[in-house]
């Protein structure tokens, strides 16, 4: 049986604005405009983007007792995290593991008073539901009437101001419920590109609306999923089913930044987490971790390319995870993961078409971010 593709709400808009729209996780989505993909990815660099993000899931927890302690227990059995510790109206970043160690998503988790507020991949986000309701003592709710909106770049704070003035004064990693236009807005100050911006939840029955509103400012361009990539990947951000996925350790995906003092060893609530026994001996001394790559000359390298420690013969030390060419560096940029005893600096080689490319391992990020802290 065919995949039902599913449409976000701004369907019809994307169609208007004349973008060409592809499968995406189960969904049709715009890749691009006619602006074209490079010029999306600097207009995000220098002004404000506009993504619909709508296929992203959305999903509630709430503690059947009425307890965020009880809430944040049960989430912490889940994710390696300092959930409990997260204030009203924070959020942080978050992985789910697996018995292996493995991540079986990347997500958001925002505290809203009384019950916590999670954003998940779309691929993942059936799979991720049933996760959590396989957890006791809360009550899990899928949003299915609001769509998802990512306003990134240096002018974001200036153009959602004008509509909504107190997202001006929220800072990187707020999560907040603001009013506009009589229909409320849960915004966050966060977004997958490295430029300071807003996710911005709205009633699915308003999203166009608002998005119009946003798309009439003249700072702002509609921005597709293919600078959407070359925005994150220029910002060394990993991307699930690519960089990481069920075999790739936290540390593995550089992602053990997530993994707070308390919940590794010797910590206040150390592990209870899936995988713990694997991940938290391996975040000190990881064999091979995500790296960035410098390929030399213009030819970009993609996902499933070999690298190898030599020009010629030798070994194949790790596979391209992520790689294309980044708009704002002005030159291709790729990440792999590689062992951790090559130095920054060192030249291994890029075997491309028969023939390896010279690739300089360089530390991420490759575009450093603007975030307002």
């Amino acid at each position: 049986m065919a995949e039902t593709i599913r449409r976000t709400a701004l369907h019809d808009l994307h169609v208007e604005l004349g973008a060409r729209m592809v499968p995406f996780a189960g969904w049709q989505m715009p890749v691009q405009y006619p602006m074209g993909v490079m010029a999306e990815h600097l207009h995000t660099r220098s002004q404000a983007g506009l993504f619909d993000v709508s296929h992203m899931g959305q999903v509630l927890v709430r503690a059947q007792d009425g307890q965020m302690a009880s809430a944040a227990a049960a989430l912490e059995s889940r994710i390696p995290a300092d959930v409990a510790g997260l204030p009203e109206g924070r959020q942080r970043y978050g992985l789910f593991t697996n018995e292996v160690g493995g991540i079986i998503d990347d997500l958001m988790f925002a505290n809203r008073g009384d019950h916590f507020l999670l954003v998940v991949n779309a691929a993942c986000a059936e799979q991720d539901i049933a996760h959590l309701r396989s957890l006791s003592g809360v009550q899990v709710t899928p949003v299915t009437d609001r769509g998802l909106l990512a306003l990134q770049g240096p002018r974001a704070a200036e153009v959602l101001a004008r509509l909504v003035p107190a997202a001006a004064d929220m800072r990187f990693m707020d999560s907040q419920a603001h009013g506009w236009d009589g229909v409320d807005l849960w915004i966050s100050r966060s977004g997958y590109t490295g430029e300071d911006g807003f996710e911005i939840s709205v009633p699915e029955a308003r999203l166009e609306a608002f998005a119009r509103a946003l798309l009439a400012e003249p700072e702002v361009a509609p921005i597709g999923l293919g600078a959407r990539d070359s925005l994150r990947l220029e910002a060394g951000m990993p991307l699930y089913g690519h960089d990481m996925d069920g075999t790739v350790t936290p540390a593995a995906a550089a992602l053990g930044w997530s993994i707070p003092k308390l919940r590794r060893t010797g910590g206040a609530r150390t592990g209870g987490f899936p995988g713990a026994d694997v991940i938290l001996p391996e975040l000190g001394t990881p064999g091979a971790t995500r790296r960035g790559l410098r390929p030399e000359g213009r030819a970009p390298i993609r996902e499933g390319v070999t690298i190898f420690d030599s020009a010629e013969g030798g070994q194949p030390i790790g596979t391209v995870s992520s790689g294309g060419f980044g708009p704002t560096v002005g030159g291709p940029v790729a990440m792999a993961r590689l062992p951790v005893a090559i130095l920054d600096g060192t030249t291994v080689f890029a075997e491309l078409r028969g023939k390896r490319i010279p690739v300089t391992v360089c530390p991420l990020p490759f575009v450093t971010p603007s975030y307002k802290r």
